[in-house]
């Protein structure tokens, strides 16, 4: 995710938003990334997916 500026702060923000106290996550973004963490690995795969349902151009609007 280091590569790519907008997914890695897209899943910061899901990270922080899913795990915002040390009561979710023992360590914060920075580190969870550096470790591989479940917790790291969980929102960065939520990225992933949600780009690709927003990409999909098939898909009727909900708006």
């Amino acid at each position: 995710m280091q590569h790519d500026v907008r997914l890695r702060a897209a899943a910061r923000a899901v990270f922080d938003a899913c795990y915002p106290s040390d009561d979710w996550s023992p360590i914060g973004f920075e580190e969870a990334e550096q470790r591989g963490t479940v917790h790291y690995r969980q929102a960065v795969e939520a990225v992933l997916l949600c780009r690709a349902e927003l990409a999909a151009v098939d898909q009727p609007r909900l708006l």
